[in-house]
């Protein structure tokens, strides 16, 4: 309890540290919102090790999806909700960290947890900043305009990640660490692709997993 407590006051800060950037210091909504995400994904890696039961990173998770719906409806948080698009990102992102929780709780193993919620910590925002700094290749899916240059910094850096985490965390041979680290970067980039409206902070989660559902049931290191 005094674990979740603790997460709760450091979640309530990292809030109140990015009104203050956008409010006081003048940061744009999105770039205080990316702010945002990428602490938020980095706080979670956390969990299973401050936290054993399922109830209170439940009662974490729900907590801030209520604070996040209460701000979206009362124009609040203006450093998460202020940007100029139509987001769901906000809203998905506590849904799947709890399910990436069950997850690995039910597998009792690392990668289901922490692959998922590190490439939306981090290979998202490269993504972003990537493709903004060298915009290479545009692309429209759904209407949406994306670039292949900040699709490639997504799929590297994803496959960085899950060699880190096959490699040291789940101690799998080095050559089926690389092909499943492949595959889930191959289709969470293609999920990032794909998605908008901050839809990817659900698709791309999910289509970590199951390729990671499917790979338990291929390798042997799992």
């Amino acid at each position: 309890m005094l674990n979740t407590a603790l997460l709760a006051l450091t979640f309530l800060l990292l809030f109140a540290s990015a009104e203050w950037l956008h409010h006081k210091r003048g940061f744009k909504a999105e770039v205080t919102r990316k702010y945002v995400h990428i602490m938020t994904g980095l706080l979670a890696l956390s969990f299973p090790f401050l936290l054993n039961d399922q109830w209170h990173v439940l009662f974490l998770c729900s907590s801030f999806l209520l604070i996040l719906m209460v701000s979206m409806r009362w124009g609040l948080l203006r450093s998460i909700n202020g940007v100029d698009r139509e987001t769901l990102g906000g809203l998905l992102y506590p849904i799947v960290v709890f399910g990436c929780y069950l997850a690995y709780q039910h597998f009792a193993l690392f990668v289901f947890y922490y692959l998922p919620i590190l490439i939306l910590a981090i290979c998202d925002p490269m993504a972003a900043l990537v493709g903004r700094r060298w915009p290479r290749g545009r692309y429209t899916v759904l209407g949406h305009t994306k670039t292949l240059s900040g699709s490639f910094a997504f799929f590297i850096t994803a496959i960085v990640l899950g060699l880190l985490l096959f490699l040291g965390a789940e101690e799998a041979r080095p050559l089926e660490g690389l092909l499943v680290a492949l595959i889930v970067a191959a289709m969470t980039t293609v999920a990032e692709g794909v998605s908008h409206k901050g839809y990817d902070n659900l698709t791309v989660p999910l289509s970590a997993m199951l390729v990671l559902v499917l790979g338990k049931a291929s390798f042997a290191f799992f």
